[in-house]
């Protein structure tokens, strides 16, 4: 009788365990199909038929969201994005350019700037996603040989890009996400902060500034951010 109770015991340890393992397994493979889906919609290079002036995307292919108000292109990376804008800094953390739901989210203008850019200061966002996908790509900036060999960029303002800027990025540093002489960009102090905490010259403040924001992963509040002067 003792025998049988205690092989009934081990039948269901046996049982026990394979649940578990099981149970891990999904779990991994869950994460696993997570990363590769916020990473593939991340990479997906048919956005960039929607860029203006390149060859348009087919009736067939869903319309960019209303939102959309410029292009933003860094020469020599993979930063080639359409810019969003709402009236929060919320949505498009996890909303792609399209309106679905995504954890990649969008590059957008924080929601207090002009979004024809006419700003003294402007302020972009977008997540760190790995292999240099969306603002990724923004933590080789603060290797000064790469900032030097990637300071070109372009601004095409409006959905169809009706105005073109130009982007000539001078600094990279890194920040607290509390850091109100950046991260208000209606304080309008943004000019004497970067005096005091970067070598750049006044000259290289000279017209409107913008910046381009992103976390450095996990809970840091730290953020990463590339300053450029726009002009027409």
């Amino acid at each position: 009788m003792l025998l049988t109770f205690w092989k009934k015991v081990n039948i269901w340890y046996e049982r026990l365990l394979l649940l578990i393992l099981v149970m891990i397994l999904l779990i991994v493979s869950w994460c696993i199909y997570d990363s590769w889906y916020v990473y593939r919609h991340t990479i997906d290079d048919s956005l960039l038929h929607y860029k203006p002036g390149a060859v348009t995307a087919s009736k067939d292919d869903p319309p960019l969201s209303e939102d959309m108000i410029a292009w933003l292109t860094v020469e020599d990376t993979d930063i080639d994005y359409p810019v969003m804008q709402y009236s929060d800094n919320i949505k498009y953390l996890n909303t792609d350019p399209f309106g679905r739901y995504s954890l990649g989210g969008s590059i957008f203008l924080d929601s207090r700037n002009d979004p024809r850019f006419t700003d003294d200061f402007s302020l972009i966002y977008g997540h760190h996603m790995e292999y240099g996908k969306l603002f990724g790509a923004l933590d080789r900036f603060l290797e000064e040989s790469y900032l030097c060999q990637h300071r070109n960029g372009t601004l095409l303002v409006g959905k169809n890009g009706e105005k073109r800027m130009r982007l000539s990025i001078f600094a990279a540093l890194q920040a607290s996400a509390a850091e109100k002489a950046i991260f208000d960009p209606e304080k309008g102090t943004v000019r004497s902060y970067l005096q005091t905490h970067t070598d750049v010259s006044p000259t290289q403040l000279q017209g409107r500034l913008i910046a381009f924001s992103t976390c450095i992963g996990g809970d840091n509040d730290t953020r990463t951010i590339v300053f450029a002067c726009l002009t027409e």
